[in-house]
């Protein structure tokens, strides 16, 4: 069985691969050639110029980046219609593949986030393998780069109240690291190389991830079933969005989506990426290919790879490892920014990210289909600046015709069907045909979803889904701009050699202030007034074409705001718009997490927590306490973190030192790294515990009297 197995799942011919990326791209560069021969007939018309020629490079670029997209929309569609017999989830019969004694570490790495929605996010997918009946073979692990010290020990607490409600201990495990060196990837790789090699596979979430359980069982067995698998990638549904912003990325997301990864598995096949998290990875392979190098020169572009996702895919495509897509796996969900100047402020760190990849590209030894996936990404964040470069220079040519007093010397088209056609309507068909180019895979997403009767319903009819298209259509419009001006500051800055810092990621629909919108907008707000007042000197007429461009820039305040209320969303979600598959039909997993997450809503305490609250509870709290103290006493018992803990001091008659003054003049006298410090050093955290209990009050500082009488009041 093993055998016909493997023989059925061998990945694509080399020959055969190679067709299909030169198929695919063909017909991208065929799309373009052919339109970018209109617009140089336009230009040509109407008189050349070396601005003209900038004109012209800048078109065939942004061109072709729409041509990719669409013929991504294209194959995909014809693929979904007529069948994909190369999709790794192809073989039924992998469902029958033997899973026992198999063992699977499921990660959550996580930075200050919100602990109670990571948690609740790990529970619900716990209860659906418990469901499923696997539980056995899977074990979760809690990674913690946290930095902040209530963060900490929130985090331990609540871990060992799951592991007791669920009656998970041996099951659920929590590590928090003290040196927080590489971030993510080294999150990832400190647990490799401590725990990986117990398992075979491991699987990566984020920290709003959840996953049902028989998608997990699915993707073990397809490992299985695929021994030259070194990584296979889900592609997440966004979810639980409430903000109107985050509802109409939720809606794009869930229909575009199938569509688009069909035509990107067309020409991928065995040689797929990696997108971070929602994916089950080959333990061994990953920890002998996959330790990322420090690329050359200072940062932004130098020192540690920032998309590490990316390259971690290439590494394995290097030494022959398989990497699929497996896009029709459902199951697997993620949730994403709610808010306009939250989803710009991930997008930065995103650009960072794939810009350092300019130097990755030309490392020795990736497949050609590797830097395809790394130039795509890299060409994802240098369109904005493109596109304002376009938008500029065809400003100039215009501006410099009108009032130089030249006089255009029109000639005739190379086509004669063109040459009837007046300079004003040549444009506009030039203009119809990109617009078709962009909107096209848009309505054969919609014509896929008219085919699949189930699918269509639980979208909420096919009505309400082309009125959403219509709504999305409308807002990507206003947005693009916003996005365009952004993407060119990023470059920009990290051009001028800016890095950004790493930050939590806010998913929250907590709502833009219009004051917050304002700092954040201004200057949007005013390019658009003062790009509008000069094209409306320039051209009446000009000025209607740019409104789409203009009015994104001059309404981004009000934009920013409304879409960011939670009431617009919970209205348009009334009313039908933006509708998805998981509202509808809401899985298990994700009822359970919203169930949960309202407890915790109602039963938490509302009220802000007074500042240091997680230290004063780590050492007023014996519960607690006693909590914090093993896993640091269980953790320097382990070889691998003897030098984490002796470059922190622990021990030391410096940190005693610093516990003192922690007790004679309260938190606020020392820096934020000593408190850490402090509370890294198990012996010091036992001896605050009993001094602060013990010694006489007058010779605590204030704020811990403080801290005893609210503690004692609340036990």
């Amino acid at each position: 069985m093993a055998e016909a197995l493997n023989i059925s799942v061998a990945a694509a011919p080399r020959l055969q691969r190679g067709w299909r990326v030169f198929i695919f791209f063909s017909c991208a560069l065929l799309l373009t050639g052919l339109v970018s021969l209109l617009f140089a007939d336009l230009l040509w018309r109407t008189g050349w110029s070396a601005a003209c020629t900038v004109l012209m490079v800048l078109f065939v670029i942004l061109f072709l980046f729409a041509a990719i997209g669409c013929v991504h929309g294209l194959f995909g569609f014809f693929l979904r219609t007529f069948g994909d017999d190369r999709r790794i989830t192809n073989l039924k019969s992998y469902h029958d593949q033997p899973v026992d004694g198999i063992s699977t570490a499921i990660i959550f790495p996580i930075y200050n986030e919100n602990v109670v929605r990571v948690y609740e996010g790990l529970r619900a997918t716990y209860e659906s393998l418990v469901k499923a009946g696997q539980l056995d073979r899977f074990d979760f692990f809690i990674l913690s780069d946290s930095t902040d010290p209530d963060k900490w020990v929130e985090e331990e607490r609540r871990w060992y109240d799951l592991i007791r409600e669920l009656d998970a201990l041996g099951k659920i495990y929590y590590r928090r690291r003290l040196v927080n060196e590489a971030r993510k990837s080294g999150n990832v790789r400190d647990f490799l190389n401590t725990w990986g090699r117990r398992y075979r596979y491991f699987i990566c979430c984020d920290a709003d991830s959840v996953m049902r359980g028989e998608t997990l069982v699915d993707l073990v067995k397809l490992m299985e079933a695929h021994p030259t698998a070194g990584m296979i990638q889900t592609v997440p549904a966004l979810v639980n969005a409430e903000s109107l912003f985050g509802r109409i990325q939720q809606f794009a997301n869930r229909l575009y989506a199938p569509v688009f990864i069909a035509g990107l598995n067309y020409w991928a096949l065995d040689l797929g990426n990696y997108w971070g998290h929602n994916a089950i990875i080959r333990t061994e392979p990953f920890m002998q290919c996959c330790d990322l190098p420090q690329l050359p020169g200072r940062k932004p572009f130098g020192g540690q790879i920032l998309s590490h996702d990316f390259v971690e895919a290439a590494l394995l495509l290097r030494e022959n490892w398989e990497v699929w897509f497996a896009y029709d796996l459902e199951g697997s969900y993620e949730e994403a920014p709610q808010a306009l100047i939250e989803n710009a402020q991930r997008e930065r760190r995103w650009c960072q990210g794939n810009l350092q990849h300019t130097l990755v590209v030309f490392a020795k030894g990736l497949r050609g289909v590797s830097r395809l996936h790394l130039i795509l990404g890299i060409c994802g964040y240098l369109a904005g600046p493109l596109w304002l470069a376009f938008l500029l220079t065809f400003n100039w040519i215009y501006w410099y015709q009108k009032y130089t007093g030249l006089s255009e010397i029109p000639v005739q088209s190379f086509n004669p069907y063109l040459s009837g056609l007046s300079g004003t309507a040549h444009a506009l068909l030039v203009f119809v045909i990109c617009m078709t180019v962009i909107m096209l895979p848009k309505a054969l997403a919609l014509i896929d979803l008219a085919r699949d009767w189930p699918r269509r319903k639980a979208f909420g009819g096919l009505g309400w889904t082309a009125a959403g298209v219509v709504g999305e259509t409308i807002f990507s419009t206003l947005h693009a701009p916003l996005l365009m001006l952004w993407h060119t500051r990023f470059v920009v800055t990290n051009l001028l050699g800016i890095s950004v810092g790493w930050a939590t990621q806010k998913r929250s629909a907590d709502g833009t202030t219009w004051l917050y919108a304002a700092q954040r907008h201004w200057g949007h707000t005013l390019i658009g007034v003062l790009w509008g007042a000069f094209m409306w000197r320039l051209d009446p007429s000009l000025f209607w074409w740019f409104t789409p461009v203009l009015a994104g820039l001059a309404l981004s305040i009000p934009l920013s705001v409304l879409t960011s209320r939670r009431s617009l969303g919970a209205n348009a979600r009334r009313l039908g718009f933006f509708k998805t598959p998981e509202e509808t039909r809401p899985p298990v997993e994700l009822v359970s997490l919203r169930a949960q997450l309202r407890i915790h809503e109602l039963t938490d305490d509302p009220a802000p927590p007074r500042p240091h609250a997680g230290l004063a509870e780590a050492i007023l709290d014996p519960y607690v306490n006693a909590i914090h103290v093993s896993l640091l006493r269980e953790k320097q018992l382990n070889p691998v973190y003897a030098e984490q803990f002796s470059k922190f001091g622990c021990g030391s008659e410096s940190v005693q030192a610093l516990g003192e003054k922690l007790l004679a003049e309260g938190p606020d006298k020392l820096a934020a790294g000593e408190r850490m410090q402090v509370m890294a050093d198990q012996r010091v955290m036992v001896w605050l515990h009993q001094q602060t209990w013990q010694r006489p009050g007058e010779s605590l500082a204030p704020w811990w009297r403080g801290a005893i009488l609210e503690f004692s009041r609340r036990d």
